[in-house]
This record gives structure tokens, C-alpha cells and sequence, in this order.
């Protein structure tokens, strides 16, 4: 008997063919044809059960047999904002591991001791992908691409936001011991700086727009670990 194979179809509902990408691979890594069964996933809470009805060399038609809505696995938004590093094979194992543990919204911040000033979204957005394939998640997490810090901190939004930073002269909270407190909503959003750390004046300045100054513990963590430390605090914090 095949494994049941998942598949991430954004148009699953209504498109009836996989997508180029997921077609070759359906079709031709795992050779699956007319009468299989395999999963389909949306990414905007549906899984469906689907039956292969053709299967070329470039194409994998099917209909469905079963819509199978999920329940969101956690209470409010997870959401992190971080400054991507020089190197960008950590920030795309941050996207997929963060991926993993829950997330469902990523920002990428061009901050002043930034070493990195552009990005290329469609990779990580693919990676992103095999992960919530990998790991069964209902809900494709939404990635913004790359924002000024300023314009980032001065947009509005709900819940509750903070900064994480390593200067002694700005007095700082344990960032899980401020998620356990809980709050008005369970909306949760956290800077992470680049490798040289946010700039003094940026910190000033989330503060002065509401941001709470926090600490990850005390060891001083990467860049892509303090954004995974993050993560999984938000995640921890919504089960105690």
C-alpha cells in the first residue's frame, strides 16, 4: 500500500490539477497514477482527499473526494519580524523550522547594522512550503518581504509587540515570562535584530511606539536561534 502523499494546491476546491512543480513530482518521483489517492492542502485551512483521474508526464489531474476542514492548532497570531542574516541559509532554516514549530506570519526588517539588504521571497516561500507539507500544517504562515525598520515599527497593528535586544541600559523583561501573563488577545509579535543587534536609537524607538523591551535568557543567541527561541516562546507560552 502507497504512503498518502500531501500536496500543497493554493486553488485546491476549484483548479482539479496540481501544479507544474507538484505535477513533475507527483507524476514522476513518485509515479503515481489514475486511481491513486493522495492529500491536497490549501493553506487557508482545508485538506482534501483526492483521487488521481490522469497523469501525464507534465500533468496530474484529480477529483476530490473528501473536504476535511482543520481546526487552527493554536489561539491568536504568531508572528516574527527579523533582520534576514549575510548568510542566507540560516534564515531559510529559521523559515522552515519556524514553520514547523507554528508561525503564521514572518517579516523581514532592513535595519541599520543590517548585513543583508535584499531578499529573495520566492525561496524562502518555497521552503516555507515544503514545510508546512513536511509537518501538516492547515495554515500557510504569510511572509512580507523586506521592510525599513521605521517604516515597519510605524505601521499599526494589534496584540501585543516587543523587541528583543542586548543593551544593558535599556531596562528589559524576560520575553516568556511577559507571554505567560497573557493579555487582551493572544496576538503576539517579536523583533529580532540582525547580527550586530538593532542600533541603540531603533530600540528608543519601539519603546517610544509601545514595543516592550525583552530578553530571550541569558545566553546570547545567532540571529536565526533567537528568532527560533522566539517562536517557540510564543508557542510554549499559548499551552501553559
Amino acid at each position: 500500500m502507497k504512503e498518502t502523499r500531501y500536496f500543497f494546491v493554493p486553488e485546491a476546491s476549484t483548479c482539479h490539477e496540481l501544479p507544474d512543480d507538484e505535477a513533475v513530482h507527483a507524476v514522476r518521483v513518485l509515479r503515481l497514477a489514475a486511481g491513486d489517492e493522495m492529500m491536497l492542502m490549501d493553506g487557508k485551512g482545508s485538506f482534501y482527499r483526492a483521487q488521481v483521474t490522469l497523469a501525464t508526464q507534465k500533468r496530474c489531474l484529480y477529483e476530490i473526494v473528501e473536504t476535511l476542514p482543520q481546526e487552527r492548532q493554536w489561539q491568536g497570531a504568531v508572528h516574527l519580524a527579523i533582520a534576514p542574516t549575510k548568510l542566507m541559509e540560516r534564515i531559510e532554516w529559521l523559515a522552515e523550522k519556524a514553520t514547523e514549530v507554528g508561525i503564521d506570519e514572518m517579516s523581514f526588517l532592513d535595519c541599520q547594522f543590517s548585513e543583508r539588504r535584499s531578499l529573495k521571497l520566492a525561496r524562502v516561500e518555497k521552503i516555507v512550503v515544503s514545510a508546512v507539507k513536511q509537518s501538516r500544517k492547515a495554515y500557510m504562515p504569510h511572509l512580507n518581504d523586506l521592510i525599513s525598520f521605521k517604516n515597519f515599527i510605524e505601521q499599526h497593528r494589534e496584540g501585543r509587540r516587543y523587541i528583543a535586544h542586548c543593551y544593558q541600559e535599556v531596562p528589559r523583561v524576560n520575553l516568556f515570562d511577559e507571554l505567560c501573563k497573557g493579555g487582551e488577545t493572544d496576538d503576539a509579535l517579536v523583533l529580532i535584530g540582525p547580527e550586530g543587534d538593532f542600533s541603540i536609537d531603533e530600540v528608543k524607538m519601539a519603546v517610544e511606539a509601545g514595543f516592550v523591551s525583552v530578553d530571550l535568557g541569558k545566553s546570547r543567541l545567532r540571529t536565526e536561534t533567537a528568532g527560533l527561541s522566539a517562536v517557540m516562546m510564543m508557542q510554549l507560552a499559548k499551552q501553559v
